[in-house]
């Protein structure tokens, strides 16, 4: 197979093998985003894409395109978890073998969703590129074929589809499309079609902060956009994007959560970090261009620890948690008073934990560490004035 890249016409026929196979997701207008953006935002829906991402795209239509004696050895792939799940779909269809590599911090929701397709899935290494090297080492030992997860004519034409619908969707005139980038498939396949059918369009690429090589950021820890965090993109894709890419931006792990709370809590769509990512950069007004913008929501499968923890943690980041540590006199009363004082400007205690060891206060004092929500930042500042017009010492945890 050769990695020159596909042109329009491979991109088409991709399309007629899918058909009846992935969904044409919804494009979604968002009032709160909009009004949140200062422009028209739009949101394709390929979190609600079978398998639950756009990866069943280019993983079905590589697996399609495979000799008998292909199939009979079977597949394998390596995966942060959605094209993983995708390949195990795609096989089960094609009634082939498929092992599935990913790394041993994978999101369970993910690795079981594989074994539920019925994969043989193995969980090794720390990061996609070890995963990427444990599969090829099955691939040669085995003798499988390997279906990579992004740098492959056969799945960029398959990505390039979502380019396609894009093409019929959105409205005339200026527009910029955000994609997540992590090895490139989806943002290569959709600068394709686009720049081959709706060149006015600007393709802007979106990178998480601690894994960014596109916007020459040399890789840090790890990320809650574990789908694009991939340290090296393709040979293939490579180019395509550095051709096609009007711009790349980064968005920090903070600002992702927050896109997921968002998406979830006023426009009701559960979505994970890489898809994300996107609505992020757009709140964050980095984009640019004119017109309106649309954020490719690439995926939707976080599982509810994760969720959960992400829920927490974007609540704080906005302002709705505040967490406050407060010196009282140690003496009855006290705790109702400060009670009385949240009461009155509105906020709810979660939480209140006293320390009398293990901290640095006298012998008639203790430590109350209370946990509330409140409406927002501009909230938890008053709260916070509140208690200190009381005559505590506030300290703000978070």
């Amino acid at each position: 197979m050769s990695a020159e890249r596909p042109g329009i016409d491979a991109i088409r026929e991709a399309r007629e093998r899918l058909d009846g196979v992935a969904r044409v997701t919804p494009v979604y207008s968002s009032e709160t985003l909009s009004r949140l953006a200062g422009r028209s935002v739009l949101l394709k829906a390929e979190n609600l894409q079978r398998t639950g991402a756009f990866k069943i795209r280019g993983a079905y239509n590589t697996i399609a395109q495979l000799s008998e004696d292909e199939r009979r050895a079977g597949v394998v792939a390596a995966s942060a978890g959605n094209h993983g799940q995708a390949v195990a779909w795609a096989a089960r269809q094609a009634e082939i073998a498929a092992t599935i590599v990913v790394p041993e911090g994978a999101p369970m929701a993910k690795v079981e969703a594989a074994r539920g397709y019925g994969a043989r899935v193995e969980m090794v290494g720390d990061d996609f590129e070890e995963s990427l090297a444990a599969a090829r080492a099955f691939e040669r030992d085995a003798g499988v074929t390997f279906i990579h997860a992004f740098d492959d004519p056969r799945v960029v034409a398959g990505q390039g589809t979502l380019g396609l619908e894009l093409v019929d969707a959105l409205p005339p005139g200026p527009c910029t499309v955000v994609v997540p980038v992590g090895g490139g498939g989806l943002a290569a396949g959709i600068a394709l079609a686009l720049d081959a059918l709706r060149p006015e369009l600007r393709v802007v690429g979106v990178q998480a902060a601690s894994c960014a090589p596109f916007a020459g950021r040399p890789p840090g820890g790890a990320t809650i956009a574990d789908g694009i965090a991939v340290k090296h993109p393709g040979e293939l894709t490579r180019p395509i994007l550095e051709d096609l890419l009007d711009d790349v931006v980064v968005v920090e792990d903070e600002e992702i959560s927050q896109a997921i709370v968002l998406l979830l809590e006023r426009v009701k769509l559960v979505v994970e970090g890489a898809g994300a990512a996107p609505v992020a950069a757009i709140l964050a007004e980095s984009i640019g261009g004119d017109g309106p913008v649309c954020a490719i929501l690439a995926g939707g499968n976080i599982d509810a620890t994760t969720m959960s923890s992400v829920i927490r943690y974007g609540l704080t980041a906005s302002g709705r948690y505040l967490v406050v540590a407060l010196l009282i006199p140690d003496r009855p009363g006290e705790l109702a008073r400060i009670v009385g004082t949240i009461a009155s400007e509105h906020a709810n205690i979660l939480a209140i934990q006293h320390h009398r060891e293990g901290r640095n206060i006298s012998v008639l004092e203790t430590e109350a560490e209370l946990t509330l929500e409140t409406r927002g930042e501009e909230h938890s500042q008053a709260v916070i004035r509140a208690l200190a017009d009381g005559g505590y010492t506030v300290r703000r945890l978070r």
